[in-house]
């Protein structure tokens, strides 16, 4: 099948599209200089190797549920559709306190959605393309109507404050889409493409429940620079080309990542998501929140073809051509 034959298939696809974003971040915003009193650190050490301005951080009482109903309101508002319309909930999360009970059946009833199908899913960073994906095939497959995906993660629970490789880095948010199961020739959800190395699934860790997160940066640095060709298989396989992108929005884990792989694409007229700066690594929800972000500050226009790629512990990736709604 030629380019140009994949192209015109996949735009005219009749399958699941996404019908609007929402995001949400906690009002308390960390500053690098806040860090610095009491971190050995400085604004010019964090932006020169991750890029990271500010970040927000939950308070104690917000939960990775209390987050994620926020931003699936947000988004369920946005696509015009009533709760009673939706009957699958997704829920991308690392950082639940506990693993029992799963988060997005609670989240679902504070949304008023009753009695959908409802999971969890952790992927790490690349929860939300994970989530993305299945959930579009459930869609396509007529397991559901409409879904909710969502991507939750209180990174500053698992982090410790005192470790100036990871504190400075990562923080909370949710970001969340609602997906539509039939879709028209203005939108649409390419097939995914997907990976991982399990033989580095210590390169990112939690040692135990009584731990804090930890990764070897380096070891994650140079396989996360190196999935370039797992995004263009995601191209390859929507019909879309690289120079036909708007925008590429990658896991915001690190501005230097960022850059590398957007250079690395060959498109150089797509927008590049950058959300990392004012909002650091919040995992799970850092793409859909920077998709949500775009998207309000007119960034993203409906009908552009945007290029996703999640890559998190596991390790594992995910990436995927979508239409902006």
């Amino acid at each position: 099948m030629s380019a140009q034959t994949r192209r015109t298939s996949a735009r005219t696809s009749t399958g699941p599209r996404i019908l609007a974003f929402g995001h949400y971040q906690p009002e308390r915003v960390v500053t690098n200089e806040e860090l610095a009193a009491r971190v050995d650190t400085s604004d010019e050490w964090i932006r020169s190797r991750v890029g990271i301005a500010s970040r927000h951080i939950a308070a104690p009482q917000e939960s990775v549920t209390d987050m994620a109903v926020h931003a699936g309101a947000k988004a369920l508002a946005a696509s015009g559709l009533p709760a009673d319309e939706i009957d699958l909930v997704v829920l991308a999360t690392c950082t639940q306190e506990t693993q029992i009970p799963v988060a997005a059946p609670a989240v679902a009833h504070r949304l008023g959605i009753e009695a959908p199908g409802a999971y969890d899913i952790n992927a790490g960073c690349a929860g939300f393309t994970y989530a993305l994906a299945v959930t579009a095939d459930a869609l396509r497959a007529g397991s559901a109507r409409n879904a909710l995906v969502i991507g939750s993660d209180k990174m500053s629970a698992w982090v410790d404050p005192s470790d100036r490789s990871t504190c400075v880095i990562f923080a909370d948010a949710a970001g969340a889409a609602v997906l539509a199961g039939r879709g028209s020739h203005d939108g649409w959800i390419g097939p995914v493409a997907w990976g991982s190395s399990g033989r580095n699934a210590d390169k990112i860790t939690v040692r135990d429940r009584h731990s804090f997160f930890a990764q070897d940066g380096q070891a994650v640095y140079r396989w996360a620079t190196s999935l370039a060709p797992v995004a263009l298989e995601a191209c390859r396989r929507a019909g879309v080309a690289p120079t036909e992108l708007a925008a590429f929005v990658p896991h915001q884990a690190n501005l230097r990542i960022v850059r590398s792989l957007a250079r690395q694409l060959g498109a150089p007229q797509a927008l590049v998501a950058d959300d990392i700066v004012e909002s650091g690594n919040t995992s799970a929800a850092s793409i859909p929140l920077a998709l949500s972000r775009m998207t309000e500050q007119g960034r993203l226009h409906s009908g552009d073809p945007v290029l996703l790629l999640g890559f998190g512990h596991g390790l594992t990736c995910a990436a995927q051509v979508i239409t902006a709604p």
